[in-house]
């Protein structure tokens, strides 16, 4: 499990691409029937992908890197698969994931296995975990149980849809919070206006995006700005003072994460137009 550590917003003015990227991109997400995981300190998120082709893959990570015996002894978890049809077995109960199905599973669970139906057109389970106090019953949604919000225009290029899975008024967790953003053909603007969230970090997944295409993702204080060349099946780590918005070559889907200290959607400070540098 790889580690990043938490970055003052002084410190950042001084990065040049190749730190930015380090600190703040995760470029593989997935890897043939393996479990892929980065530690966060932002908030102890830790973001990752199970790729499994020709077998299951565990849940698992190693217990001094986490201080615990079980991945999820202390921690929660949201997983939605952005790939083939899949299954993930929780303490022996089989959930089936079609695309775009969320699964939250709770503190406490002792066995998290991910497999596929098809090895030739994989499931790909991109997850967020996060600590947790208190345990919540394992629940899937499938993105038609998901709250959607549309939002944007074609004429501002940013017409989308964002569907919430796990929120206060969906699936219910300690603090991970959890959802999906999916643009209209033609638009390529996401979250801007922009806004930051002191209270909160958050991470970003991109997908659905064609081989060369690219997301421009910004990022920074929002009169620091700097930004991110961001590729299918990437994650970016975005600290609470950051601003996070992205325009990209053409339409894609992105996966939100968000934790902190507390679970309000709407709780953000919104950044005028003008004030962004």
């Amino acid at each position: 499990m790889e580690n990043r550590y938490a970055s003052h917003p002084r410190e950042v003015k001084a990065f040049d691409t190749a730190r930015l990227r380090e600190e703040f991109l995760i470029e593989e997400m997935f890897k043939p029937d393996q479990l892929t995981l980065t530690y966060t300190h932002v908030d102890r998120f830790i973001v990752g992908g199970a790729l499994p082709v020709s077998g299951t893959v565990k849940l698992e990570a190693d217990a001094k890197a986490i201080g615990a015996a079980t991945f999820l002894e202390r921690r929660e978890i949201g997983i939605i698969n952005v790939g083939g049809a899949g299954t993930v077995t929780v303490d022996g109960e089989q959930y089936a994931m079609a695309s775009k199905d969320c699964l939250y599973i709770g503190l406490g669970a002792k066995e998290v296995l991910f497999a596929s139906d098809d090895g030739a057109q994989p499931a790909k389970f991109y997850l967020n975990s996060t600590p947790a106090h208190k345990t919540y019953p394992t629940v899937k949604a499938a993105i038609s149980e998901a709250s959607p919000n549309h939002l944007g225009s074609l004429t501002n290029s940013n017409e989308r849809t964002i569907y919430r899975y796990i929120h206060t008024g969906g699936i219910q967790s300690c603090q991970l919070v959890m959802g999906m953003t999916l643009l209209k053909d033609g638009s390529m603007w996401n979250t801007m206006p922009c806004h930051t969230h002191n209270r909160r970090s958050e991470v970003y997944f991109y997908f659905d995006m064609p081989e060369d295409g690219v997301v421009f993702h910004l990022m920074g204080e929002p009169q620091e700005t700097r930004h991110l060349a961001v590729r299918n099946e990437q994650s970016v780590i975005s600290p609470s003072w950051s601003i996070h918005s992205g325009v990209g070559t053409s339409s894609y889907t992105f996966i939100w994460g968000m934790a902190g200290e507390n679970q309000i959607f709407e709780d953000m400070d919104a950044v005028a137009m003008k004030d962004i540098k």
